[in-house]
């Protein structure tokens, strides 16, 4: 679900503010997560289910066992935030090192290595319509889409400008079972869990 502002005059500055506020004050009384992008604050009240959940820990130990120590698969908070794009989001994994998270608040995008998510069977264009435009807006190079409802995927990278803004250049699609390059890491993706229809079947 999205949530406009209703004042669409006020400045982008005072605008992104005012959202950042509310979900600070509603964060930790209401069910979800909250993310701010450029149509408003967009709130994901349904709970991770357990395809999505098994597949961020899947990749972040494969990916874990071919970095190097000090780079780490980071699941869970902070958020990223560019204040100056109006922009405030929560990745599934965010792969990064451990000097740049050693910073009081929000992380900056722009220390992100990479930015992965497992699409949401509630709202799939969040992360394959939305984030895709966010991302490369946000300064981060790299991002991998994982969707347990079709058993297929994306790396984007590439940023570029174009008349719309910041795009990824270069898409490589994937499907369950081949080997996926992210950043400089190869990892395979046989047995990624997929989402089930009320029947039990896979899909």
């Amino acid at each position: 679900m999205t949530i406009a502002p209703d004042n669409a005059r006020q400045g982008a500055s005072h605008r992104y503010q005012a959202m950042l506020d509310f979900v600070q004050s509603a964060d930790d009384t209401l069910p979800g997560k909250f993310e701010i992008t450029q149509e408003g604050i967009v709130h994901d009240m349904m709970s991770p289910v357990g395809p999505h959940e098994l597949t961020t820990v899947h990749l972040r130990r494969r990916l874990e066992r071919v970095m190097p120590e000090e780079i780490v698969a980071h699941t869970g908070e902070p958020d990223v935030e560019d204040e100056a794009q109006g922009l405030m989001r929560r990745p599934d994994i965010m792969v990064i090192t451990m000097e740049d998270m050693d910073v009081p608040g929000s992380f900056d995008p722009r220390t992100l290595i990479a930015a992965i998510e497992i699409v949401s069977r509630s709202n799939p264009d969040n992360d394959w319509v939305a984030k895709m435009r966010d991302y490369p807006l946000m300064g981060i190079p790299v991002y991998a889409i994982f969707d347990p409802r079709t058993g297929e995927g994306a790396v984007l990278t590439d940023i570029h400008i174009t008349a719309d803004g910041p795009r990824y250049a270069t898409r490589k699609d994937f499907v369950y079972g081949e080997d996926v390059t992210i950043a400089d890491w190869t990892i395979s993706t046989a047995g990624l869990p997929r989402y089930a229809d009320r029947t039990g079947e896979q899909h």
